[in-house]
C-alpha cells in the first residue's frame, strides 16, 4: 500500500533519496567550507568574490541541487519521524486526525522553501 505523504511510495526509494540527498549536502558542504576556507587564510574575500562564485552557473546548479536534496531530506526524515512517534499507542486516538494535519504541515513547509530557495539563486 503506497503512503499518500511518503516521498516515493517506496521504503527502499526512500532510503535511497534519504542517503544520496545526505552525500549531495555533504559535498555541498565541503565545497562551501573549502571556499570560506581558502579564501579566508588566503587574505580574506569581498563580497564581490562571494557573488563571482555563488552567481556561477555550476554553482547555481550545485546549489538547486542542494537545496533539491534539502527538500527530498527532510520530506522523508520527518516522514519517518511523524509516523514512528504519532501513532495511537503514543497520542492516542487524536494520532489518526494528528498525524495527517502535521504531515500535510511539513510537505507545505518543504515545498514552500523549496520554491523560495529557487527564487533566490534564479
Amino acid at each position: 500500500m503506497k503512503s499518500a505523504t511518503g516521498l516515493t511510495g517506496s521504503g527502499s526509494r526512500d532510503w535511497a533519496v534519504q542517503r544520496i540527498s545526505a552525500l549531495v549536502l555533504m559535498l555541498y558542504t565541503i565545497v562551501l567550507g573549502g571556499w570560506l576556507l581558502a579564501h579566508s587564510l588566503g587574505g580574506g574575500f569581498t563580497y564581490l568574490d562571494w557573488y563571482a562564485f555563488m552567481g556561477s552557473l555550476a554553482m547555481k546548479l550545485f546549489s538547486l541541487l542542494a537545496i533539491l536534496s534539502l527538500g527530498g531530506h527532510a520530506w522523508v526524515g520527518m516522514w519517518t519521524v511523524f509516523t514512528d512517534y504519532i501513532t495511537q499507542r503514543q497520542m492516542g486516538a487524536k494520532a489518526g486526525w494528528l498525524r495527517p494535519l502535521v504531515q500535510g504541515l511539513m510537505i507545505l513547509a518543504v515545498i514552500v522553501f523549496t520554491v523560495w530557495g529557487f527564487r533566490i539563486f534564479w
